[in-house]
């Protein structure tokens, strides 16, 4: 039987959350509009204002200033339970407390008050790829069609309906892959922030929900005058093993997407004769090349929890030289130690052997072979390994991994993080070696040695740059 808690994509909010993160930023306008939950749930994040409101004004304030809604009967139970807490009487919490479907039917009636809407929410999140899968979700199938084709998860659904119906001033609690997704949230961010400004985010890399290790983020946003597509510049808070400040730019050229310095470094700077690259060594790659020679290899898919398994194939001398001459591989998830972060390794330093091969699936997350060509010797596969590796932490540091995907939560030194082939590739394809000669080649390996990263990055551009074509 799937979790009720899925069904309806909830996720409740604890009171702690509020108050720490979202009541000082709006303790001071309390007044100044009606305060509205679409998703509220218990409660929770509009009735702890009450606390700020004098008892005697308590009453009336509710009945003005305070709006909640949700879809389940029991949650409107105990959100009304929940204010008679802070003296609200029942008969008057039932009037402003509502069951409804506001993705299906939104409350325009809060549009004709004197007073702006400010709408407080944790809306459902259950991204439409899951929705597809079980029979009890397949109902919200519906809520994206017509307008609302082309969005990926009931959220986005949520904030299209502020958008559409002119909240000038919001806050939700999202999945941080609203910031930092790819294309599950390239759609939402294009249509949604050409019309809404991020003032400030709060991002959480640690549960914080009892059902879900979901990351989240605090979004504070605020309607531009008119819509602009421009870049915005907000100030974050990154809590996790501790907390950290920085300043984010989102820009619409790459899609709204937080930490794509690194996108923008790749994208620009491609070699102008770029390294062709090619992932995995396969079983049917073995058998379409059997021969006498014998190579000591890895079985990717069989790992005991410590090691791998080490095998011998045989094969004919073409396949031996191909393997041989490839001398690199990817980890493309990091260890939680910092010896075993994401970047380019030697098999043989690593793993004792030759190759990696695949003997059934080929999964993203195990050790993959690269092979590359030109055939390179080991000294500029080394060079590129050093090359690569220098560039990838230089952006993992200035932008806290956020281009990269997190892995999952641990008590490990830092965030585990996935490295996608495709950055893979990219990266590879800055590294400018078939472009170089004598002298510039001689730089390039002074400033990888010397790990001069910032100098190494100008050498880089400087070399691949393709003036103004790049933008045509």
């Amino acid at each position: 039987m799937i979790n009720k808690t899925r069904v309806y994509g909830e996720h409740l909010t604890s009171t702690e959350i509020f108050k720490e993160f979202i009541l000082p930023e709006i303790k001071d306008k309390l007044y100044n509009f009606i305060w509205v939950d679409l998703f509220a749930g218990k409660g929770n994040l509009i009735l702890p204002i009450l606390e700020l409101i004098p008892q005697e004004e308590r009453v009336d304030f509710f009945k003005e200033h305070i709006f909640l809604f949700d879809i389940q009967e029991k949650m409107i139970y105990e959100a009304i339970k929940n204010a008679e807490k802070y003296g609200i009487p029942k008969n008057i919490a039932k009037n402003n407390i509502i069951k409804r479907d506001t993705l299906k039917n939104y409350p325009k009636f809060l549009l004709e008050s004197n007073l702006p809407v400010y709408h407080i929410t944790n809306p459902p999140y259950l991204y439409i790829g899951y929705i597809k899968k079980h029979k009890e979700t397949r109902h919200y199938l519906e809520y994206f069609q017509n307008e609302n084709e082309g969005y990926q998860d009931l959220y986005q659904l949520a904030l299209m309906n502020d958008l559409r119906n002119g909240i000038k001033n919001m806050i939700y609690i999202i999945p941080s892959n609203f910031l930092f997704g790819y294309s599950v949230s390239n759609k939402i961010r294009k249509d949604f922030l050409k019309f809404y400004l991020i003032k400030k985010a709060i991002i959480f890399e640690k549960k914080i929900f009892e059902n879900t290790g979901i990351n989240v983020a605090i979004c504070f946003f605020e309607r531009k005058p008119r819509p602009k597509d421009e870049i915005i510049t907000f100030e974050g808070l990154k809590i996790n093993n501790q907390v950290k400040k920085r300043t984010y730019i989102l820009n619409p050229k790459y899609n709204y997407r937080a930490g794509s310095e690194f996108d923008e470094f790749v994208d620009k700077f491609k070699a102008k004769n770029p390294l062709n690259i090619k992932f995995y060594l396969t079983i049917d790659d073995v058998k379409k090349n059997s021969g006498n020679f014998e190579i000591t290899v890895i079985d990717a898919n069989a790992f005991n929890g410590k090691e791998y398994e080490k095998k011998k194939v045989y094969v004919n001398e073409k396949m031996y030289n191909k393997i041989k001459s490839n001398i690199l591989f990817v980890r493309t998830v990091d260890t939680g130690k910092k010896e075993g972060r994401v970047g380019l390794y030697t098999i043989k330093d690593v793993f004792g052997v030759d190759g990696i091969l695949v003997t059934n699936k080929k999964y993203r997350t195990h050790p993959i072979q690269i092979f590359i060509e030109p055939k390179l010797s080991e000294e500029d596969q080394t060079l590129l390994k050093d090359y690569f590796n220098l560039i990838l932490e230089h952006f993992r540091e200035i932008t806290d991994s956020e281009f990269l995907t997190t892995y999952k939560y641990s008590n490990s030194e830092y965030i585990r993080k996935y490295l996608g082939l495709t950055q893979v590739k990219k990266l590879i394809h800055t590294f400018p070696l078939l472009d170089l000669k004598n002298e510039d080649l001689q730089k390039l390996k002074e400033l990888v040695n010397s790990k001069k990263v910032d100098d190494l990055i100008e050498f880089v551009k400087k070399k691949n740059s393709r003036g103004l074509e790049q933008w045509l």
